[in-house]
């Protein structure tokens, strides 16, 4: 059973750090924009980018922990 888990559990880290990775370009990106255009008001694409990458991080926390609570329960 760990022979699955655990490649599943890499390849959600892996997502983690890649969801982490494109918020915060999105939120550099941002902060670049607001800084330019003097606009700090209105909601851009690029804010709704940032969003929804830091949302996808925390599902795959989530499932990542599911994982690992599943790796637990089966080692004992």
């Amino acid at each position: 059973m760990n022979y699955i888990l655990i490649p599943i559990l890499v390849v959600l880290m892996g997502l983690v750090v890649f969801s982490l990775v494109r918020g915060v370009i999105a939120f550099l990106k941002t902060t670049k924009i607001d800084l330019e255009s003097g606009k700090g008001e209105t909601v851009t694409e690029m804010q709704l980018m940032q969003n929804k990458a830091m949302f996808a991080r925390i599902k795959y926390q989530a499932l990542a922990i599911v994982v690992v609570a599943i790796i637990l329960a089966f080692s004992q």
